[in-house]
């Protein structure tokens, strides 16, 4: 079902504090994450190999985690380095880490071999840690989601004049436009483009312009990981945005969103909406971001809503249309990935 050699992000940089244990479900695991005394991130399962007691509920100390059941001590390689009361160490006394990068803001995990972890292969993420744009970090929970129900909502934009007709999508042209869709290794490329179209409320409360636009949406789609990097605009309709011309008054994004599955029905959605101008200004980009948020809480009501469905109805079956090309793109890249991947477990679990 999911992935395992690949890198996702496992938190953003601000929720894993030094001197504290951050605890979080990732792809049906539970793990740990803390600083250590460099403040580089460590991960470890979160359990104590003893008595199976959750090591959230330990402590730091330097840079081992202490189980505060009987008081076992391990440092961040998962190594057992004390055991109260008596001298020597069962080797079996050790808890299964996690390679982790911190870059551009975020944390990222890798859940399958350790051995296959590269680090030149984490995602590209450069605009949340970039003087050019600025954003204020998000993140949802989806209790009740698999994360590819979310997928789907992410390489469709049809829904946007739809779902969001009163806030990012607007009554324009949203749901009328037909996709480019390019595939490749890696995931698609969508590119939307939006000719002489309404100005989405979203956007008509921070333009400098009034009347039409020209607007666009530019979306990559990574398989590895489920990372969404997006670029889109607005401009004044007519003033050659389609042609590479850049008009004063264009509003510009880079859109960010990762998810990382919790479990088979439930989803971590971390995202980030950039934006390149008034980059001083932290109430713009607050109020950029909670209008985003309250879009995304659109999302969330009907993508639950569907997952209910599917419970209450397993065998009813999906029937596509024309809109979902990205989407049966991303799903058949998917599986051809995690086959690759069933392969060479199958093949390494032979010797």
């Amino acid at each position: 079902m999911f992935l395992k050699n690949c890198w996702y992000v496992a938190a953003w940089s601000h929720e894993v504090e030094c001197e504290k244990i951050f605890a979080r479900k990732l792809l049906n695991e539970d793990v740990i994450l803390y600083r250590r005394q460099d403040g580089t991130p460590a991960a470890m399962v979160n359990r104590c190999p003893h008595r199976l007691a959750p090591l959230s509920l330990g402590r730091i100390e330097d840079d081992c985690v202490r189980c505060m059941y009987h008081g076992l001590l391990f440092n961040s390689d998962g190594d057992c380095v004390e055991v109260p009361q008596q001298d020597r160490i069962p080797p079996n006394l050790t808890v299964k880490t996690f390679p982790l990068v911190e870059r551009d803001k975020l944390i990222w995990i890798w859940m399958g071999d350790p051995a296959l972890a590269d680090e030149s292969s984490v995602p590209d993420a450069h605009w949340l840690d970039s003087p050019d744009w600025a954003y204020a970090p998000g993140y949802i929970k989806y209790d009740n989601a698999n994360f590819m129900l979310i997928v789907d909502n992410l390489l469709d934009f049809s829904h946007l004049g739809y779902v969001h007709e009163t806030t990012i999508g607007g009554k324009g042209n949203s749901g009328l436009i037909k996709p480019k869709v390019e595939r490749f290794d890696w995931g698609v490329r969508i590119t939307r483009q939006y000719t002489d179209d309404d100005i989405p409320p979203f956007i008509r409360g921070i333009a400098k312009f009034e009347g039409k636009t020209d607007r666009w949406q530019i979306y990559d789609w990574h398989v590895a990981g489920n990372i969404l990097s997006m670029d889109s605009g607005n401009a004044p309709a007519g003033t050659g945005a389609f042609d590479g011309e850049a008009s004063p008054l264009t509003l510009r994004f880079h859109s960010y969103q990762a998810l990382t599955p919790e479990s088979e029905t439930s989803t971590h959605y971390f995202w980030a909406q950039t934006h390149d101008f008034e980059i001083d200004n932290p109430q713009m980009s607050q109020a950029i971001a909670d209008q985003v948020r309250n879009a995304f809480g659109e999302d969330r009501e009907i993508i639950e809503a569907q997952q209910v469905v599917l419970k209450n109805f397993p065998d009813a079956k999906m029937n596509p249309i024309g809109a979902d090309a990205a989407l049966n793109q991303v799903r058949w890249l998917l599986n051809k990935k995690l086959e690759a991947e069933r392969s060479l477990t199958q093949e390494s679990s032979n010797g």
